[in-house]
C-alpha cells in the first residue's frame, strides 16, 4: 500500500520522507507456545501484549515500564520472540490498531506490535510523535472481518519525514509540553462529563427510591434499592408488564419470501434507537402480530449491557425485533417510562451484571426480568416524576454535548498539531502554541 494513501499529509512535509525501517531496526514479537509449560515459569522479562493497550489508549503515556504478563528466558529463547532494548517504539497493529509508546527498558511483545529501535539519525521520540499523528490514517486502512490488521508488508512502506535530529528533537520537546497542556484541559473535561454523567445517575436513583416524597418510608428487601415509601409496593415487572423476546436469527429466518425490517442489540441505546442500520429477516404473516414493535414499546437489551432499554416512538412505520431483545408493554397501570428508569438505576448499580447467567457474557433472561422486583408507586406519581426526570435528562444532554463537542474538538487541534509540527508545517523553535485550545473555554 503505497504510504500517501495510508498517510496523504505526508505530502506536506517540508523534509524528505524516508522510510522508517531504513533509519530504525523493524521488528515485532511473538508468544512462545503455551503448549510447554517450562516457557512459562520463572518468568522475569517483561512482554508487551494487547493486554497492555489500555495504558496507550488515551495517547498520554509515552513510555511504558510495566506489563501485565512476564515471558521467560526459555520461552524468549525458544521462540521468535525477541528482547527489543530501551527506547524501542512499538506500535499495537492488530485488534487495537494504531497505539504506540516507548520502552522504558528492555521488553518482549507480542506478535500484536511492530517494533522500531532508532538507530543514529532518528530520535525515538520524534518518531512516537510522528506515529501517533498517523494512528487515525491507520485505523481507517486497518483490514480484517473478525479483527482489524495492518499487515506486516504495510508496516514496511511506513514512512517519516526526516529533518535533522536536533530537529526531530526541538520538535518532540515542543509536542511534549503543548500536548500536555492539551492533555490536561482533556482530563478536566472528562472529569466533568463523569460527574455529570454521576449527577444525572444519582437523580434517577433517588427518584425510584422515592427519597423526597414526604412519606413514612419501609425497607424495600431488595439490597441495591433500600427503603422506599411505605405506599409504593414493590412488584415483579410480570406484574405490570408483558415481556416478550424476539425471534432467532439462524440460516432459516435469514432469507425467505417475507423480509422485514428488524431491530437488534446494538440498535437500542439509552433512550434512543439507532435506525440506520437496520437489516432483514424473515417474518411471514403468521408471525408478525407475535415479533411487531409498535409505538410505546419498551426494548431492553438481554445481553450485552443486559438491562440498556429505550422506547420505541415508531420512526419506522413497520418494525419487528430480534431475540437478543425484550419488547415489554404494560398490562396494566405502570407507565414503560417509569420501568425505563428503574432500569437505568438497577443498571448502574450493576444489579442485572451480577444477577445475569453465569456464562461469559452477562445475559438478561425473560424468566429473570419478569421476576425482577421494582417500586411501583400510583401512576400519578410516576408521571410526576418521570416529568422532572425527563426535564433533568435534557439538561444533562443538552451539557454532555457540549463537552463531548470540546472533547472532540481538543483531539482534533491535538492530532493537528502533530501532524503539523512533525512535516514542518511551522517554526517549532518560534512557536508557542498558545492557539492550540482556542475556542475551548479552561474552566
Amino acid at each position: 500500500m503505497n504510504q500517501i494513501n495510508i498517510a496523504p499529509w505526508l505530502a506536506e512535509s517540508r523534509w524528505p520522507t524516508v522510510p522508517i525501517r531504513l533509519v530504525a531496526r523493524l521488528g515485532s514479537g511473538h508468544t512462545p507456545s503455551r503448549s510447554k509449560p517450562e516457557y512459562w515459569t520463572n518468568c522475569t522479562e517483561p512482554w508487551i501484549t494487547l493486554a497492555d493497550v489500555w495504558q496507550l489508549r488515551s495517547g498520554q503515556t509515552n513510555v511504558i515500564t510495566e506489563t501485565k504478563e512476564k515471558v521467560s528466558k526459555l520461552g524468549l529463547a525458544n521462540s521468535s520472540a525477541t528482547l527489543h532494548p530501551a527506547q524501542t517504539v512499538i506500535l499495537s497493529r492488530t485488534a487495537s490498531v494504531g497505539f504506540s509508546a516507548i520502552m522504558g527498558h528492555d521488553m518482549a511483545t507480542s506478535q500484536d506490535f511492530a517494533t522500531w529501535t532508532c538507530g543514529p539519525r532518528l530520535d525515538p521520540r520524534y518518531l512516537l510523535h510522528a506515529l501517533r499523528g498517523m494512528a487515525p490514517d491507520l485505523k481507517r486502512v486497518a483490514t480484517g472481518s473478525t479483527h482489524k490488521t495492518i499487515y506486516m508488508p504495510d508496516i514496511e512502506q511506513l514512512r517519516v519525514p526526516l529533518p535533522s535530529v536536533e530537529e526531530q528533537r526541538r520538535i518532540a520537546d515542543f509536542l511534549d509540553t503543548e500536548t500536555a497542556r492539551i492533555d490536561k484541559l482533556t482530563k478536566a473535561r472528562r472529569r466533568q462529563l463523569s460527574l455529570l454523567n454521576a449527577r444525572f445517575e444519582g437523580a434517577i436513583l433517588s427518584a425510584i427510591r422515592g427519597q423526597e416524597e414526604p412519606h413514612p418510608r419501609t425497607e424495600s428487601r431488595l439490597d441495591w434499592l433500600g427503603s422506599v415509601p411505605k405506599d409504593w409496593p414493590v412488584m415483579p415487572v410480570a406484574y405490570h408488564f408483558e415481556v416478550l423476546l424476539g425471534k432467532m436469527l439462524n440460516q432459516e429466518s435469514a432469507r425467505g419470501p417475507h423480509l422485514r425490517k428488524y431491530l437488534r442489540n446494538t440498535n437500542v441505546q439509552w433512550d434512543h434507537i439507532e435506525t440506520d442500520d437496520l437489516l432483514l429477516m424473515n417474518f411471514p404473516p403468521e408471525e408478525r402480530n407475535r415479533y411487531a414493535i409498535r409505538p410505546g414499546d419498551l426494548l431492553i437489551c438481554e445481553g450485552g449491557e443486559p438491562g440498556r432499554a429505550a422506547i420505541w416512538n415508531g420512526q419506522v412505520e413497520e418494525i419487528y425485533y430480534q431475540k437478543a431483545l425484550h419488547r415489554v408493554r404494560p398490562r396494566g397501570y405502570s407507565s414503560p417510562r417509569w420501568l425505563y428508569y428503574c432500569l437505568r438505576a438497577a443498571t448502574s448499580l450493576n444489579v442485572f451484571a451480577v444477577e445475569g447467567n453465569a456464562t461469559t457474557i452477562s445475559h438478561l433472561t425473560g424468566e429473570q426480568l419478569r421476576a425482577h422486583r421494582f417500586p411501583f408507586p400510583q401512576r400519578k406519581v410516576q408521571d410526576r416524576l418521570v416529568a422532572r426526570l425527563d426535564a433533568s435528562a435534557r439538561a444533562h444532554t443538552r451539557l454532555k454535548r457540549v463537552l463531548q463537542e470540546q472533547l472532540a474538538l481538543l483531539a482534533e487541534r491535538r492530532q493537528a498539531l502533530i501532524t503539523a509540527a512533525v512535516t514542518g508545517q511551522f517554526d517549532v523553535s518560534t512557536a508557542s502554541g498558545r492557539n492550540v485550545t482556542d475556542g475551548v473555554p479552561t474552566t
